[in-house]
């Protein structure tokens, strides 16, 4: 029987030295089971049909194709199983997998870059936070897609948050709460407030919960900051 608190995860990964690294990586964390590692898409979506995980850690690319394969899968779980979260990895720092992965809602799904794998507590915190519905976005990704939206020039509203409220939108990207957001950037409980909320008010959108806001930010990257989300 699992401990409580230990979430149950499937692994897909083509490599096998790759895909049993991290097998037992994550199970030297204490907090994580792995109940199946598999090589291709077909058999992760088997073993979540068998085994009902409470998450899934999954590379961006797989056979046959080695294209999308991962985040089509992604895709699939959280349609026919919406309590299994998805975090999809990749090695390449392309925004547009992320809004490829995002394009129909953020909520239960990750984006990490294959670099986060060598930090055990990130990994970890995004299986988590896939798990209880939220969302996570590698920083580098936000950070190629706010420099992308803000060489568009000074009539984006982005260029007018400062270099503080940029980090922490790059931490809200990455499924902080506010008390995380704390504690990464050493702020206090007023000042985190007082950038969120000028964030939410120069980029016109609307403060809700943890992985809404994710999806906010996303949506307004996407459409080059043209129109306000809802």
């Amino acid at each position: 029987m699992d401990e409580p608190g230990t979430l149950r995860v499937v692994i897909a990964e083509d490599n096998y030295l790759v895909r049993e690294g991290l097998r037992r990586l994550l199970e030297d964390s204490g907090e994580i089971d792995v109940v199946a590692s598999t090589g291709n898409a077909t058999e992760l979506l088997d073993a979540v049909r068998r085994l009902d995980p409470h998450a899934v850690l999954t590379d961006i690319r797989m056979p046959p194709g080695h294209h999308m394969e991962g985040i089509e899968a992604a895709r699939d779980i959280r349609a026919a199983h919406p309590e299994t979260g998805v975090v999809v990895l990749s090695q390449h720092a392309d925004e547009s997998y992320a809004l490829a992965l995002f394009a129909d809602g953020s909520a239960g799904l990750g984006y990490l870059l294959k670099d986060r794998i060598g930090d055990l507590e990130d990994l970890v915190h995004a299986l988590h936070e896939v798990n209880a519905g939220g969302s996570v976005i590698d920083p580098q990704i936000v950070d190629t897609l706010v420099r992308r939206r803000s060489a568009a020039g000074a009539s984006s509203p982005l260029a007018t948050l400062s270099p503080r409220e940029l980090d922490v939108l790059r931490e809200m990207a990455a499924g902080k709460t506010n008390a995380g957001i704390e504690q990464a950037l050493f702020l206090s409980t007023s000042t985190v407030e007082k950038h969120v909320n000028a964030i939410f008010t120069k980029l016109r959108l609307p403060e809700t919960g943890v992985h809404r806001r994710v999806a906010a930010v996303l949506a307004f990257l996407q459409n080059d900051g043209t129109e306000a989300t809802s």
